[in-house]
Order: C-alpha cells, then sequence, then structure tokens
C-alpha cells in the first residue's frame, strides 16, 4: 500500500505536467454557472448576463443594470475536486460597451506527498509525508460592444491561465476568445471563437535532487521544460426566445406571461479526433441542447442534453450514452439563485441509468443598480 501511495503520487504529478495537445486546458470546459449547467451548456446564442464573459462575451451587452455580480462553487469527484467562479460586468458608455471580468479556480487540495516517505536509511517515516495542492487557475478580462440598429453585438476576451502542481511544477498561458451575437425577430444566433490565437502554457519544473533520484528509481521520467498548446475551438448557436401572455391584466395590474427559450449549439474541436457524436480528424463535433420556461421571469424550469457518445459495454456491444442536466431558478428582485442537477458523461445511458454519478451545481447572481443605492442611503439619512 504504501509502494502504491508512493507511485500514484508521482504518476499524478507527472500526468498534470504532460505536454499535450489535445484536451489542453480542459478546466476551461466545464462551464460557469447553474442555469447553464441545467441547459447543457447550450448558451451561444441568447446568454445575456455576466456569466457571458464565458461563454460568449458578446452576451454581457445585455445586461441592463449598473453592475452585475455572480458566483459558483461545485464539488467533484465526491468533493476531491473543487470549482469556484466569481465574475462581474459594468456598461460604460451610456450602456453601449461593457466590461467585465471573469475568475475560475479548478483545484485538487491537499494531496498526500510521498515522495519522501522514505529516510535516507531506507525506513519509512511518515513524518516527511506532506501535502500539496494541483490548482489551474484563469483571469479573464472581457469587452463586448452592442450596434443596436443591426442587431449584432460582438465581444473579446483576454485570458490568462496560470496551472501550479505543488512546489513541482508551474505554467502560464495566454489566448484570446472571440464572440458574437445577433438577434433577428424571436430568433437568435452566437458564434464563439475560443483560443482563436492559440493558447500556449510554457511549463516549468522544480524538483529537488533527493525528489529526482525517486523518480529514477522508479522508473519515472525527469519533466523538463516544455510548451502546451490548446488549440481553437469553434462554437455555433441559434436560440428561439418568445414571451407568451397570460390573459389580460387587472387594472392596476402588470401583464403575466411564460418565457420560453430553447437553443441548439455545435462545437467543432479542432484537436483532433474526440468521442463525440460527429468524430473526424482534426475537426469533431459536439452538439448541446437546452431549453428553459419561466413564470414572469421570477420561476424557472431547465434542461438539457450534452455529451453525446459512443462506448462499449461489458458484452462489446456499442451503445450511446448521453448526459441529462436539470434544474431549476428563482428570482427575489434583483437576486438570483440557480440550481443544477447534472448527471456525469457516461453515467447516464439510454437504455440504462444504473450508477449514473450526480453532481449538485449552485450559483448566485445580483443585480446592483446605482441609483437605488444612492436613494436607500439617503432614505437612512
Amino acid at each position: 500500500m504504501l509502494r502504491l501511495s508512493l507511485v500514484a503520487t508521482i504518476v499524478f504529478v507527472s500526468f498534470c505536467c504532460l505536454h499535450a495537445q489535445k484536451y489542453s486546458n480542459e478546466f476551461l470546459s466545464i462551464g460557469v454557472g447553474a442555469r447553464a449547467q441545467a441547459m447543457g451548456g447550450a448558451q451561444l446564442a441568447h446568454v445575456s448576463d455576466a456569466t457571458a464573459g464565458f461563454w460568449n462575451p458578446a452576451g454581457l451587452t445585455g445586461v441592463e443594470t449598473d453592475l452585475q455580480l455572480a458566483a459558483m462553487h461545485n464539488e467533484w469527484f465526491a468533493s476531491i475536486g473543487q470549482y469556484d467562479y466569481i465574475g462581474f460586468v459594468a456598461p460604460i458608455a451610456n450602456k453601449s460597451r461593457y466590461l467585465g471580468f471573469t475568475f475560475i479556480r479548478f483545484g485538487v487540495d491537499n494531496i498526500p506527498n510521498t515522495l519522501s516517505l522514505y529516510g535516507s536509511d531506507g525506513q519509512v517515516n511518515y513524518d516527511n509525508v506532506t501535502t500539496f495542492n494541483a490548482a489551474d487557475y484563469a483571469f479573464m478580462l472581457h469587452y463586448a460592444q452592442k450596434i443596436e440598429s443591426i442587431g449584432l453585438s460582438f465581444g473579446v476576451t483576454p485570458k490568462v491561465v496560470h496551472r501550479k502542481v505543488g512546489p513541482f511544477a508551474t505554467s502560464w498561458g495566454f489566448g484570446i476568445d472571440i464572440g458574437a451575437q445577433y438577434s433577428l425577430n424571436d430568433f437568435k444566433f452566437g458564434l464563439m471563437l475560443k483560443d482563436i490565437s492559440t493558447t500556449f502554457n510554457a511549463w516549468s519544473f522544480n524538483f529537488t535532487d533527493e525528489e529526482k533520484q525517486t523518480l529514477q528509481m522508479t522508473n519515472n521520467e525527469i519533466p523538463i521544460k516544455s510548451m502546451e498548446i490548446t488549440k481553437p475551438t469553434i462554437g455555433l448557436g441559434v436560440a428561439y426566445v418568445k414571451d407568451f401572455k397570460i390573459g389580460k391584466p387587472k387594472e392596476g395590474k402588470k401583464q403575466k406571461y411564460i418565457g420560453l427559450t430553447a437553443e441548439l449549439d455545435f462545437n467543432m474541436t479542432t484537436d483532433g479526433r474526440r468521442n463525440t457524436l460527429i468524430s473526424a480528424d482534426p475537426i469533431s463535433f459536439d452538439p448541446t441542447l437546452g431549453l428553459e420556461v419561466h413564470y414572469n421571469n421570477l420561476v424557472f424550469l431547465r434542461g438539457g442534453i450534452n455529451n453525446i457518445q459512443q462506448f462499449k459495454d461489458i458484452s462489446d456491444n456499442m451503445k450511446w450514452a448521453v448526459q441529462p442536466n436539470f434544474g431549476v431558478g428563482f428570482r427575489i428582485y434583483k437576486f438570483y439563485i440557480d440550481y443544477a442537477l447534472g448527471v456525469n458523461a457516461g453515467g447516464a445511458i439510454l437504455d440504462n441509468t444504473q450508477g449514473a454519478i450526480l453532481s449538485h451545481i449552485v450559483s448566485v447572481k445580483i443585480d446592483i443598480n446605482y441609483q437605488f443605492l444612492k436613494n436607500a442611503l439617503k432614505d437612512e439619512e
């Protein structure tokens, strides 16, 4: 068991630092916001809040308040992995231009470091065991602008990616995302060019002489400086957004309505063949479908599917797997709280849902109006 723990730690560190073209910076594919997660990530065409900084920066132009804040916390792999997000957006220039910021952290904390488990005398010494964190960080700055006369919005996101594996390895990367949205009556169209600049992560490593010796003794390669490349992803989306009136409002009452939002997205990766619905080399297509129904913009019911994959079962038969997602949301004045229930890909099979692994996601959002705050402070005086 001790030797297994030692090898597992070394393999984990080495795996995190491998030079790879495919699935690079994959933590940035998880997504932010419980609303988006409940809709299977189908957001490119209609997203219009602070989370748009991640999904499509052009959507930031849909924020109508002076400032909007959003946050999310999610736990993965039985709470081993911690995923945190915070973002904000604020309009400038008479609400025709917008600035925003997004911060994301995905990390596994308190990992036992057993590289020094054995002392110089060859005896096991548990006092030598320490812990370290393996975490990925993303810092995104957003700029968006809308041209109302033609129903077009566009946005750009320069981002810095920092990845750190304890004291052993660090990397810094830089990339750019570009997005656009276009509205035509009840239809909305979205385009997202993610990592359009090709994001580069430069890795550096720092192992002591003793740690290098342990790696050599266990037949592990000692990593050297390397460059990891994240290739562009192209996203296309179309959404139908419509409000339906419910009866006629009574005198002095507001009109009640039911709103419907349905979106279909196609995400195209360019890093080679993947296990997606349409798999090719170098481009693979991964569709996502989302649906939301709301009452008076107060109560929301959502659903979506994504991660459509094919796999072999224990009988060597090919089957399809799909990740279903569900969620609800509530608005209380200027405060939103959203919940999503997701099933990990591969856990929910079309003809067999046994063994599904559930993920519970909660996010919050608040609209801030400066004039309202001024009036509230004035009333207090």
